[in-house]
């Protein structure tokens, strides 16, 4: 999925914001490489097949998306054979590549040894991506997701070491420590230490907001491969002007989509995927225009927030003070 001489730009997890209906929408403007999930806890149990499906449908088409946008599985736990042999349902399932979260910074998550807490121990690290390693098929790649470290900025090397030595075919990193949760500074200079010491490819990945944002990380860190989140929902701009950047796309591709015709997407997307109630639909929409108001230039948020039905958020957004076109690549 990830070639080191040939560049990527990914769709990053986040909990509760790009599920399957979300990725989906991403997926259609043909701007990603590939999407990964969000992360599939691994307890004291293997979940089940049918909880894989669940949370990661594309799994029923060929790990992809409608579009045709590749999902990888994330997966997150602290005990190396459960999640070895969680790896191995997803692959018999169809995945064709797994993630192993070390980043989540959530309390909750760090309190029962996922996400961000396995950072202060390198060496588990390594035998987690070891175990997986060793499960899956070789033609499957094994990846790691990791922040700078718990508290200190430079457990980043060890730390991205134990991933390596562990057969990780490449690392994804957050230029924060989980103590800084998403707080500013982010801190890319790390990441690009690391990439020109390893000999597997390092995605760099962390508040990329506008196309500034991302030259100054490309030049930061000397990477190929990037890594958006928040920044691709609050800009729909951004996947296509990164895109073009690294080459993967021409501007020839580009054409406009207003914000009603985003959020229908979204909202067509949800009852395919969950047959999505009303209340649950209009949750998501204005936690989309919320980030897009927050970190983005929608305007008029403080009007499409009050709205208490679908009807009424979709009569706003066609107001011409909300419905300005953006940007965005058509298939």
């Amino acid at each position: 999925m990830l070639l080191p001489n040939a560049s990527a730009l990914i769709l990053a997890p986040m909990e509760g914001v790009t599920d399957a209906p979300m990725r989906a929408v991403q997926g259609e403007s043909g701007t990603f490489t590939f999407g990964v999930s969000e992360f599939l806890r691994v307890a004291q149990l293997v979940p089940p097949k049918h909880v894989f499906i669940k949370h990661i449908p594309e799994l029923k088409t060929g790990a992809r998306t409608a579009s045709g946008m590749p999902v990888q599985v994330q997966l997150l736990g602290g005990h190396a054979e459960r999640m070895a042999a969680a790896a191995v349902v997803a692959c018999e399932l169809g995945a064709g590549a797994i993630d192993i979260n070390f980043g989540c910074p959530a309390k909750t998550v760090n309190r029962h040894d996922g996400g961000a807490t396995l950072l202060k121990f390198p060496l588990r690290i390594r035998e987690i991506v070891a175990a997986v390693r060793a499960a899956v098929p070789a033609l499957i790649p094994v990846s790691a997701k990791l922040r700078l470290g718990w508290d200190t900025l430079d457990a980043i090397d060890e730390n991205a070491e134990m991933a390596a030595e562990g057969g990780a075919s490449w690392i994804t990193v957050h230029g924060r420590t989980r103590e800084a949760g998403y707080a500013p500074p982010i801190h890319w200079e790390p990441i690009g230490r690391v990439r020109a010491r390893l000999k597997i490819p390092v995605v760099a990945n962390g508040d990329i907001w506008t196309l500034d944002d991302f030259r100054r990380c490309r030049d930061a860190t000397g990477c190929r491969h990037f890594m958006l989140g928040r920044g691709a929902l609050a800009n729909p701009q951004l996947a296509m002007q990164v895109a073009m950047e690294l080459g993967l796309r021409s501007s020839s591709a580009a054409g406009e989509l207003d914000w009603a015709t985003l959020l229908n997407r979204l909202v067509a997307r949800s009852r395919e995927h969950y047959d999505a109630e009303g209340s649950r639909l209009l949750r998501r929409l204005k936690q989309w225009l919320s980030l897009a108001a927050r970190y983005g230039n929608f305007t008029g948020f403080e009007a499409i927030k009050r709205a208490s039905t679908l009807g009424e958020l979709m009569r706003e957004i066609d107001q011409p003070s909300h419905s300005g076109c953006v940007a965005v690549p058509s298939n």
